[in-house]
């Protein structure tokens, strides 16, 4: 177990809240001796996927039994509303053939067939009409059918990934870590993270260049990450590359001070640590002479 500060120590003595401030945060995390995670909160997270996922199914059952009803409703009114169209047309030709027989104006067989053909075109356009509704709402309700559909899918893949993620660091041997990134990447292609581990399982086995094509392959999908770079950095080191070494190895540090301490130790820059360019990244303070010349390769 770790000793508490002093002033952390006399804090709890006094009783007074303890203040912590961004750089112990900063050390405490340099120091960790043992991971921030460990497998209850794998499993938590992956029981929240499930409940998402569960939640979106019953979100879409209940989204189609809504549509259904919608769709009877309507149905359900348009013949109501035919039916009833049909049924005044019908009481309207037998007033105005009444009206019409008392006044000879035409006879019976002719009004009934003037208004019989009415009636079935009223009829006809109303029918029309509303298939262009019922069409609207399937049509409604296939996009949102594959709007669900590909957000399952995502999460399939999602889990899976993760999956693979947690096998990976759970292997011991650089070739079966390869085979478990090469697995991430046949469901995301464009894993700018898993191409960066995979590049540094590929130094393991002392395949600079190699791991060089994934790096390059990593940055042109995401230029701002700084995993690619250091990677790139350790392998231009490994092949002799000094200058293209420290200019990756510079990038990675203008994106994230934490690479300044990992190479620091990284034994791809053991032959870098008298080159004075390298030094000046490491330890910019203690600069000496820039115009050094690198080691031989």
């Amino acid at each position: 177990m770790e000793t508490p500060d002093t002033d952390t120590t006399a804090a709890a003595q006094t009783g007074e809240p303890t203040k912590v401030t961004a750089d112990d945060v900063e050390e405490r995390i340099d120091h960790l001796k043992e991971p921030m995670y460990n497998p209850f909160i794998e499993r938590y997270l992956l029981d929240q996927v499930k409940d998402l996922r569960t939640e979106i199914q019953s979100t879409r059952a209940e989204l189609i039994e809504k549509v259904v009803d919608k769709e009877l409703t309507v149905a359900d009114k348009t013949m109501s509303y035919a039916t009833d169209t049909v049924t005044y047309f019908f009481y309207l030709i037998a007033g105005a053939t009444s009206i019409l027989v008392v006044i000879g104006w035409n006879s019976i067989r002719d009004m009934r067939n003037q208004l019989a053909s009415v009636a079935e075109k009223r009829v006809n356009e109303l029918v029309v009409e509303y298939e262009k509704r019922l069409k609207f709402i399937e049509e409604q309700l296939q996009q949102k059918s594959d709007i669900i559909n590909r957000n399952q899918e995502e999460i399939e893949r999602t889990n899976e990934v993760h999956s693979l993620w947690l096998k990976a660091s759970q292997e011991t041997s650089q070739q079966n870590k390869i085979a478990v990134y090469d697995q991430i990447l046949d469901l995301r292609p464009d894993d700018v993270e898993a191409l960066s581990y995979k590049a540094d399982a590929v130094l393991e086995l002392n395949e600079p260049l190699w791991a060089i094509s994934l790096c390059l392959r990593a940055l042109k999908l995401a230029p701002d990450n700084g995993h690619p770079h250091y990677q790139l950095a350790c392998a231009y080191a490994e092949i002799g590359r000094w200058e293209d070494a420290i200019k990756s190895l510079g990038s990675a540090i203008e994106i994230s001070e934490a690479y300044r301490d990992d190479a620091s130790v990284d034994p791809s820059f053991a032959r870098l640590k008298d080159f004075e360019q390298f030094k000046q990244l490491i330890n910019p303070e203690e600069i000496e002479d820039p115009d050094a010349t690198p080691p031989s390769a």
